[in-house]
C-alpha cells in the first residue's frame, strides 16, 4: 500500500508565549516539526503533507524536505485539520502525526504502519499512572476498542481509565474520505475531533489495532517551554546512552549536547560541557576536553582537543593537538600530527603534517607545508579592505615571533623570518628575512613623572 503522512502543525502555541510558531521551537537544535518530518521520511512515503496555520509562511520557509502544504485557516480541531490535507492525498494509506510531538522514533512508526490494511485502523495509545488531561480509550468486554472520550466529555467511570490516546493514527484513505465529512462539533470544545473516527471505525466493522511505543516520551507533546526543556534533556540522555553503549566514554552524560548528526568511534573520551552541532565525525581514540564546541567537523584518530576549543567547518587529521582556547574556522584543514595551540585562530587554511602554530596567532587564507614552525603573535595579513590574498609557507619554514606576513607572499622551503618582521616580499628557499626598525638605546633615560 502506498503511504501518505499528514503532519498537523497549525497550532499557535499560546502557552509558549512566543512570536515563533510553536512547531519551530527547537529540540537539539532542530525545529520540532523537522524532527517529525525526518521520522516520517524514514518510512519512504509517497507523500508528506504539512497542515499549517499560525505563522505558516515562516513554517514553510524553515522546514525542508519533499513536502506538500495545506492551510488550516480556522482552528476547528484535529478532524478539520486532516480534512484540509485530504485534497493533497491520493495514496492508499494515511498516517497522522503531530508537529509538536518531536521524539517519535522511526522504528516505532515502521511497526505501527505495518499493522494497517483496508480493514484495520491503527491507533497509538499509552498507559499512564496519571491520565489526567488526556482522551481515554474505551474498550468493550472483549477488549475491543470502541471509542475515545475526551476528558471534558468523560463520565466519572471513564475518567478512571488509564489508557490514553496519543493522537497518532493510521488508516486507509478511503475510510478518511468517507468519515471526515461525518464529524460533528457537538462537544465541549465545539471542535471536530479526529478521535471520533475511532467510534466510526468500530461501528463500521473495522479492526482497531492499538500499539504503544517502547518509551512513553516518544509521544510526549510540547505546549510550553517547560515541556520543551524536558524533551530536550530526554533526547540528549538517549543520545548519550547510545554513544556509551557503542564504546564512547562520557565523563558526565548529562553534560553533552548533540545538535545534529554525529558518528563517533569507540574509545573516544569526551569531557563535560561539550556541544556537537551539524555533521560531526570523530574517529577512534580522540580525547575532547571540557567546554569544547565541534560544528560540522571531521576529527582524525588519536587527536587531542584541549579545553575551550571551537572547531567549525574544519577537517582535522590524525594525532593532532588542538587548544586550549583554539578556534578553527570554516575551511581549515590540518594534516596528521599538526598542532594548533592556545589562542590561535585559523580560517580557510591548510596546515601541513607536523607543523606547529602554538600561540597567539592568526592564520587566514594560507597554505602551510610540512614541519613549519609559526611563532607566537604571527599574523597573516590576508585582507586589504576589499580582497583577500594567500600566504604560502613551504616545508620547513620558520616564522619568528610577532611577525606579520602581508599577503600575497611566499616563504620558501627551510626559510627563516626573524622575529618582529613585517614581510611584504617573497623569501627564497633557505633564506633569512628580517624586516624591522633598527634598535636605538638611550643612556640615562629619565622616565616621565606625574605632575
Amino acid at each position: 500500500m502506498s503511504l501518505a503522512v499528514v503532519i498537523l502543525a497549525a497550532g499557535k502555541g499560546t502557552r509558549m508565549k512566543s512570536a515563533l510558531p510553536k512547531v519551530l521551537h527547537s529540540v537539539a537544535g532542530k525545529p520540532m516539526v523537522q524532527h517529525v518530518v525526518d521520522a516520517a521520511a524514514s518510512l519512504d512515503p509517497a507523500n508528506i503533507v504539512i497542515v499549517y496555520g499560525h505563522g505558516g509562511e515562516q513554517v514553510k520557509a524553515t522546514v525542508t524536505g519533499e513536502l506538500a502544504w495545506a492551510e488550516q485557516a480556522e482552528q476547528l480541531g484535529t478532524g478539520h485539520a486532516v480534512a484540509q490535507a485530504m485534497p493533497h492525498v491520493k495514496e492508499d494509506m494515511v498516517l497522522v502525526l503531530y508537529g509538536d510531538v518531536p521524539l517519535i522514533r522511526p522504528e516505532t512508526l515502521k511497526d505501527f504502519v505495518a499493522s494497517v490494511d483496508d480493514n484495520t485502523l491503527a491507533l497509538m495509545t499509552l498507559t499512564l499512572n496519571d491520565p489526567n488531561g488526556y482522551g481515554r480509550i474505551v474498550r468493550d468486554g472483549q477488549n475491543n476498542v470502541q471509542r475515545i472520550v475526551e476528558q471534558k466529555d468523560a463520565s466519572e467511570a471513564e475518567l478512571g481509565i488509564q489508557e490514553i490516546n496519543t493522537g497518532i493514527l493510521a488508516c486507509s484513505r478511503r475510510f478518511l474520505e468517507e468519515s471526515l465529512p461525518k464529524l460533528s462539533s457537538n462537544n465541549a470544545q465545539g471542535e471536530y475531533y479526529l478521535t471520533d473516527l475511532i467510534a466510526m471505525a468500530s461501528q463500521s466493522g473495522l479492526n482497531v489495532e492499538t500499539l504503544q511505543p517502547n518509551e512513553g516520551w516518544e509521544v510526549d507533546g510540547v505546549n510550553d517551554r517547560v515541556q520543551l526543556a524536558r524533551l530536550e534533556r530526554i533526547y540528549q540522555q538517549a543520545q548519550a546512552e547510545t554513544l556509551m553503549r557503542d564504546g564512547v566514554t562520557l565523563l558526565d552524560p548529562s553534560r553533552l549536547d548533540i545538535r545534529g548528526s554525529v558518528q563517533i568511534a569507540s574509545d573516544v573520551i569526551i569531557d563535560v560541557n561539550v556541544i556537537l552541532e551539524g555533521d560531526v565525525t570523530i574517529d577512534e581514540g580522540v580525547v575532547i576536553g571540557p567546554n569544547c564546541i565541534l560544528r560540522d567537523a571531521n576529527i582524525g584518530a588519536g587527536t587531542v582537543i584541549e579545553a575551550n576549543t571551537l572547531i567549525d567547518g574544519a577537517i582535522v587529521g590524525e594525532n593532532c593537538q588542538l587548544g586550549p582556547y583554539a578556534r578553527l574556522r570554516p575551511g581549515t584543514e590540518l594534516a596528521d600530527k599538526a598542532k594548533v595551540g592556545n589562542f590561535v585562530e585559523t580560517k580557510k587554511s591548510y596546515i601541513g603534517e607536523g607543523s606547529k602554530v602554538n600561540h597567539l596567532t592568526y592564520i587566514g587564507d594560507s597554505q602551510i607545508g610540512k614541519g613549519v614552525n609559526v611563532g607566537a603573535g604571527t599574523i597573516t595579513c590576508n585582507y586589504d579592505g576589499a580582497n583577500k590574498f594567500q600566504t604560502v609557507m613551504k616545508d620547513g619554514a620558520f616564522i619568528g615571533s610577532n611577525s606579520s606576513l602581508v599577503a600575497p607572499v611566499t616563504i620558501g622551503e627551510n626559510a627563516t623570518v626573524g622575529a618582529g618582521s613585517t614581510i611584504t616580499k617573497d623569501v627564497d628557499d633557505n633564506g633569512l628575512a628580517v624586516a624591522r626598525g633598527q634598535q636605538r638605546n638611550v643612556a640615562n633615560w629619565q622616565r616621565p613623572k606625574k605632575g
